[in-house]
């Protein structure tokens, strides 16, 4: 339990750091910025993602490539649902991927769960669950949807 608490304290310590820059450098900075994590951070981050408490992996196929893709995410997961809030805006790739398909798999915690409904809502949407309201990253919205352990529908 103890491990935890501090992970839930690591999680809101960095979206607490990602709102002073975002609210310090601007939306046009901060795309500058998810351009540079796509290629750089991002590989390292799926390394541990899909394993912490607050973090998760969302597999996604590119709308125009059809290809597979696994962003590493800040996830808030409660009561079947799930919040990940916008830091880079809802312009980024794997945000309109995720939209475009109208579904998606989020790895959380060593779990494969069946995204569906994905919509993007405000930061202070009740929504959300609590812990992503309160986290204060800065973003004005998020994306959020439901999430099952039943595998997707085959095509």
């Amino acid at each position: 339990m103890e491990a935890v608490q501090v992970m839930k304290r690591l999680a809101v310590a960095v979206a607490s750091a990602a709102a002073r820059i975002t609210s310090l450098l601007g939306p046009d900075a901060m795309r500058t910025i998810a351009r540079f994590n796509k290629y750089v951070t991002n590989p390292v981050q799926r390394l541990w993602a899909p394993h912490l408490p607050y973090y998760a992996v969302i597999e996604h196929t590119g709308r125009k490539s059809g290809k597979g893709y696994r962003t590493p995410v800040m996830a808030f997961i409660e009561d079947g649902g799930i919040a990940v809030m916008l830091n880079y805006g809802t312009e980024s790739d794997w945000v309109r991927n995720v939209q475009a398909a109208g579904t998606a798999t989020v790895v959380h915690r060593g779990r494969r769960y069946h995204l569906t409904g994905p919509r993007i809502v405000s930061a202070d949407s009740p929504d959300l669950p609590s812990a992503a309201r309160t986290a204060g990253t800065g973003a004005r919205s998020a994306l959020h949807g439901t999430l099952s352990t039943a595998p997707p529908a085959e095509s």
